[in-house]
C-alpha cells in the first residue's frame, strides 16, 4: 500500500517508520520540518522504544505536491494544521481513498470533513505511546498501545478492515470500532488528565500520579470530562473515571505529553481541544466544569508570556 502521512512528528514519524520497517509499504511523510526531512532523506527515519529500534527507510518532503495516487492518507497533523493538510489530502490521495486523520482532543475530524466530506473520512484513537522527538530523524516511544480506527459515519466497512490489515502489518495492534466516537472521549478524558497538568507542572505522567497535589488537579479534570461525556449521552467502558486514567498512566509513567513538549519548547499547544474542549461541551450540556476551566486559563496566561512567532 502507498500511504502518506502528513506530519510527522513524534507520533507521526512513529507511524511512518513503523510502516514502511523493511519494505512493508510505500511510505511518504509529509512535513514542513525541513532538518527533519533531510535528515530522514540522508539517513532514514530512525524509531526506537517498545517497539524495538530500526532505522526505516521513508520517502521525504516538505512538499505534499511530490505524492502522487496516495491508497491512503493519514493526518496527524496538530489541531491547527488540519484543514491545511486536508486539503493536501485531497491532492494527493488517489480518487476515493480514504483520508485517516488521527489527532488529539474534539473537532479535528469536523474540520476535515468541511473539505473532504465525511464518507472519505476514518478517526484513528491512540494512546499509551508516549512519543517524543530525540532530534531530526529520530523518534522514541515509551509504550506500544492500540490504535483504534473507525469510519466517521459510523459502521465496520471493507475498506475499514483493509486499512486495519495494513497497520497491523506495520506491528500495530489494532482494534476497529461501529461507533469511534466514543473511543475519542474515553481518549479525551486520558487527555484532559495529563496534558494540562504536565504542562502546567513540569511533570512527567508519573510524577503527576506520585504526587497528591498534582494528582489532585488531573483527577478532578478527569471526573468532569467523564460527567460531561455522560451528559451527551457517550456510552463509556468504565464507571470510574479516576481509576481508568490512573491505570492508563501507570503504563507511561514517564512519559510528557506532547502539550508539555510544546511548552517546554516555548510553542502553544492543543488546549482548546483537549482540556478547553470539557468547559466548550460542559456549557452544552449544563455541567460545570471549574478545575478544567482554571487549567485552561492558566495555560493561556502561561503561553502569553511565549516569544512571538516570528519574534
Amino acid at each position: 500500500m502507498k500511504i502518506a502521512i502528513i506530519g510527522v512528528g513524534a507520533m507521526g514519524s512513529i507511524y511512518a517508520g513503523l510502516l514502511a520497517d523493511k519494505g512493508k509499504h510505500e511510505v511518504w511523510a509529509v512535513d514542513t520540518w525541513k532538518e527533519h526531512v533531510a535528515a530522514i532523506k540522508a539517513n532514514g527515519l530512525r524509531v526506537e522504544g517498545a517497539s524495538g529500534d530500526r532505522v526505516a527507510k521513508v520517502n521525504a518532503t516538505t512538499n505534499a505536491a511530490d505524492v502522487k495516487d496516495a491508497d491512503l492518507v493519514i493526518i496527524a497533523t496538530k489541531d491547527d494544521g488540519v484543514a491545511g493538510a486536508a486539503r493536501s489530502a485531497l491532492q494527493i490521495a488517489r480518487k476515493d481513498a480514504p483520508i485517516l486523520t488521527i489527532q488529539n482532543g474534539l473537532g479535528s475530524a469536523d474540520k476535515v470533513a468541511e473539505i473532504v466530506g465525511s464518507k472519505r473520512i476514518m478517526m484513528g484513537v491512540v494512546g499509551g505511546f508516549g512519543a517524543s522527538m530525540k532530534g531530526p530523524g529520530h523518534a522514541h516511544h515509551n509504550g506500544m498501545e492500540f490504535l483504534r480506527l473507525g469510519e466517521m459515519d459510523g459502521g465496520l466497512t471493507p475498506r475499514l478492515e483493509t486499512v486495519k490489515q495494513a497497520w497491523e502489518a506495520g506491528g500495530f495492534k489494532v482494534l476497529t470500532f461501529a461507533d469511534i466516537h466514543k473511543m475519542v472521549w474515553e481518549k479525551l478524558i486520558c487527555n484532559c488528565t495529563y496534558s494540562g497538568p504536565c504542562a502546567l507542572t513540569g511533570l512527567t505522567v508519573g510524577q503527576v500520579q506520585a504526587s497528591p497535589s498534582a494528582w489532585s488537579i488531573a483527577a478532578a479534570c478527569a471526573t468532569e470530562a467523564f460527567m460531561v461525556a455522560r451528559a451527551r449521552g457517550i456510552t463509556l467502558d468504565f464507571d470510574d473515571p479516576v481509576r481508568y486514567v490512573r491505570d492508563f498512566g501507570q503504563k507511561i509513567p514517564n512519559a510528557r505529553p506532547s502539550m508539555l513538549l510544546d511548552h517546554l519548547a516555548g510553542r502553544p499547544a492543543e488546549v482548546d481541544n483537549i482540556n478547553g474542549a470539557i468547559p466548550r461541551e460542559g456549557a452544552k450540556v449544563g455541567v460545570a466544569t471549574p478545575v478544567n476551566s482554571m487549567v485552561v486559563a492558566l495555560l493561556k496566561a502561561k503561553e502569553s508570556g511565549f516569544p512571538k512567532s516570528g519574534a
